[in-house]
């Protein structure tokens, strides 16, 4: 996969766009983002229910806490574990799933593993000593890395799980917040941190008669192996040997699960509305002792910047990881090098970057030549827009899935399945019958912070965080709110916003605010907040970037990258990074807090 030596195609690009503009057009939908179930408080909320780890009774939460931490997943675990390492031990972590884990607690699907290499992806490997047994783990590893990470600093002793926040007020008066919860509890803590991340609140699709279904159906993020049969290790799903499935949905979850459905079930239909482009993945085990001659003092943070240097168009002189992701950033570099000086202006690298992500998904396309042995079925398998419109998926079983006499793909050409009958689906005017719908359809990622959260939250005199963004995100770092002492985010948006490798993020965001609250503690200051000043500052630094780019553009096929096709309104242009790029960013965030000054915030 490497693009410095990729032979350059002969591409009619204007016939490409034409192809690309023709295929969204006929996938917009004026609903956007409403043609989703919100399923919270709804007849559907059974589909929420957590089938992995029994509720336990326990009495309501009265007491006082140093930090408080909504949300178990990345984001809690490693700003729990950085402040644990400065002293702040009475970390407490409010997680509505029944362990740590976040995503990874809820994603146990058959063949689940990360996309991104286990080396970036999995966080504070070093700190565990944990080596990945290969390089894109599977769900119950990065499960057990969580639980790891929970054990070793000492995180399980304050949380609480199967417990969702209902309130998050701050106490002027005291100088503290109060969390109210949905068992009870009302406690205060000192310091709060937010990490409910994008990818916690299923969505079903809004398709006429879903409630009509007599046969069995589920979310993929709420596996029923009792149905199935097997577990999330791999074993096979041998209860549907007799069953007809279906499974809505063809995006990254999809990707992996198919090929264990392909194995198992009578018969499988996979309902198709937008391929997924389908590049290599190239699994394998992580060799021991490769390991460990690389892992020295230092190891994983040296492979976060190489990632991030190459992803962003860094300064970096070797590819440690040698992925799908950095193949592409290869490749536009090496484009942009060989640019007259006189095209290596912003116009001419948007070209590069354009002409890369052509060749890259022709690449993609003719692969499903290749692999898929029905033409007609290998033409509705191929991704037709760039190859940042959606997330990008990384798979060497998913297109041979198809290959198998039991495995039927139902493209819907883009207009999604008709309608749900009490024997099966309905699309193309066709009924299938089947056993089972597996709905596929992910998470929420474009509804309101508010929604997706549960609560809002209200800072000093009263204000409402849903108030203080009503014209859109604004921060400083992406971490600090003014009007919100004490209160810290952890996310990518309006920091380095790095998407392929979001637990970097996370990361540097638990780094920052350990070295926060420690200050403040060491300071014997009981308030920490960011100017309005300074916050105005940072916001204004960040629109003189480029904005959105590729991600997201206008021409892109619908997904949650692009609001569904929808316009996301002025807001959205809030919703960028450091205007000099990821790696940009992590440097200038290292020093920041490294200063000790903490420029922008006032200790009270």
């Amino acid at each position: 996969m490497d693009g410095n030596t990729a032979s350059p195609r002969n591409i009619d690009k204007q016939a490409l766009l034409a192809k690309y503009r023709a295929e969204r057009d006929k996938r917009l939908r004026a609903d956007g983002n409403a043609q989703y179930l919100e399923l919270k408080g709804s007849h559907l909320a059974h589909y929420l229910d957590d089938p992995y780890t029994p509720f336990v009774e326990r009495e309501p939460k009265t007491d006082h806490v140093t930090f408080a931490f909504v949300g178990g997943g990345f984001a809690g675990l490693v700003t729990g574990a950085r402040l644990t390492e400065v002293g702040v031990t009475d970390v407490r972590i409010v997680e509505k799933g029944g362990d740590f884990g976040g995503t990874w607690y809820w994603n146990r699907y058959p063949g689940a593993q990360c996309d991104t290499a286990s080396m970036v992806y999995m966080p504070l490997l070093e700190e565990t000593g944990h080596m990945p047994s290969e390089k894109y783990a599977h769900a119950p590893e990065i499960l057990a890395q969580c639980q790891r990470i929970g054990r070793q600093f000492g995180l399980y002793d304050n949380a609480l799980f199967h417990t969702e926040v209902t309130d998050l007020a701050w106490d002027d008066a005291a100088r503290r917040w109060v969390i109210s919860t949905n068992r009870g509890d009302r406690f205060t803590a000192s310091f709060i941190g937010l990490g409910t991340g994008p990818l916690h609140v299923p969505k079903l699709p809004g398709i006429p008669g879903i409630e009509d279904f007599k046969g069995h159906s589920f979310h993929t993020s709420r596996w029923d192996y009792d149905y199935t049969g097997g577990d999330p290790l791999g074993a096979p799903m041998d209860r549907l040997a007799d069953k007809r499935v279906a499974i809505i949905g063809t995006g990254a979850t999809s990707v992996q699960a198919v090929p264990h459905l392909a194995k198992t079930a009578a018969r499988l239909y996979v309902f198709q509305r937008t391929p997924s482009s389908i590049d290599v993945r190239a699994n394998a085990p992580i060799d021991p002792q490769w390991f460990a001659d690389i892992a020295t003092p230092g190891w994983q943070q040296r492979w976060l910047e190489n990632f991030t240097d190459n992803q962003a168009m860094g300064n970096a002189t070797e590819d440690l990881v040698q992925d799908g992701w950095t193949d592409l950033s290869r490749r536009i570099r090496a484009k942009i090098a060989g640019l007259p000086a006189d095209q290596r202006n912003p116009m001419g690298m948007l070209a590069a970057f354009e002409d890369s992500d052509f060749e890259k998904m022709e690449e993609i396309r003719a692969r499903v030549d290749t692999v898929v042995e029905d033409r007609e079925t290998g033409d509705r398998l191929k991704a037709w827009y760039r190859q940042l419109c959606k997330r990008p998926c990384f798979h060497d079983a998913y297109l041979q899935a198809f290959n198998n006499p039991n495995v039927t793909l139902v493209d819907t050409d883009g207009k999604g399945v008709e309608r749900i009958t009490e024997k099966g689906l309905v699309a193309g005017g066709v009924e299938y019958e089947v056993d089972c719908i597996i709905y596929a359809s992910g998470f929420e990622v474009g509804t309101e912070y508010k929604r997706r959260a549960g609560f809002d939250v209200s800072g000093r005199d009263g204000l409402k965080l849903s108030e203080a963004w009503a014209e859109g995100l604004r921060t400083k770092h992406g971490i600090h709110v003014h009007g919100f002492p004490n209160l810290f985010f952890v996310q990518p948006t309006q920091g380095a916003n790095l998407i392929s490798n979001v637990p970097h993020n996370l990361t540097e965001g638990g780094r920052t605010i350990a070295a926060v609250v420690k200050h403040a503690l060491d300071a014997g200051a009981r308030e920490v907040e960011v100017t309005q000043e300074a916050q105005d500052a940072w916001v204004e630094l960040l629109l003189q970037g480029p904005g959105r780019m590729m991600m997201g553009a206008a021409d892109c096929t619908p997904g949650y990258y692009n609001n569904e096709g929808q316009d996301p309104g002025p807001a959205a242009r809030l919703n960028v990074g450091y205007p000099a790029g990821p790696s940009a960013y992590f440097r200038y965030i290292d020093a920041w807090r490294n200063s000790g000054d903490f420029e922008g915030l006032e200790f009270r």
